[in-house]
């Protein structure tokens, strides 16, 4: 169903966002914040105090909603109508490793776990019964009547 011909009170259910969404899908092109906002507005008869006031929210929702891509002309437009590329430079991937070779990193490692930890007798409490000494046996009666 088109935008245009859905009742006020069925575009007020939708979120910002979903509105977003099928403003984009019927447009099949992308739009900036201003557009799409100002879209919204007039679909739901909201004056331009509503517009100043509510648009810098408008754009966090946006810029936190996964369905949406924020393109380099800054405009918005549906995820799923663009691949995401990741590209590393050269320098990037350098950046990712140290000076360090792997076989200094498992030495030092090995190093770590040669260290031993020793845990005395006295540390551990092997007495259970110290434990038990304080506790009190409770007939269910007796907590019945407690209650």
């Amino acid at each position: 169903m088109k935008l245009t011909n859905m009742k006020k009170e069925e575009l007020e259910i939708l979120s910002y966002t979903d509105l977003t969404e099928l403003i984009l899908r019927e447009n099949k092109k992308p739009m900036n914040t201003a557009t799409i906002f100002k879209t919204i507005c007039n679909l739901l008869e909201l004056g331009e105090d509503e517009y100043e006031n509510n648009i810098g929210d408008y754009y966090t929702s946006l810029t936190t909603d996964k369905r949406f891509i924020s393109l380099e002309n800054a405009e918005w437009d549906l995820r799923e109508k663009h691949k995401v590329d990741i590209v590393l430079d050269e320098e990037d991937d350098d950046d990712l490793y140290s000076e360090e070779t792997d076989e200094e990193i498992d030495d030092e490692n090995k190093e770590d776990m040669s260290e031993s930890v020793e845990i005395t007798d006295d540390e551990v409490d092997l007495d259970d019964e110290d434990d038990m000494e304080d506790l009190t046996i409770v007939d269910e009666d007796e907590l019945e009547e407690d209650i």
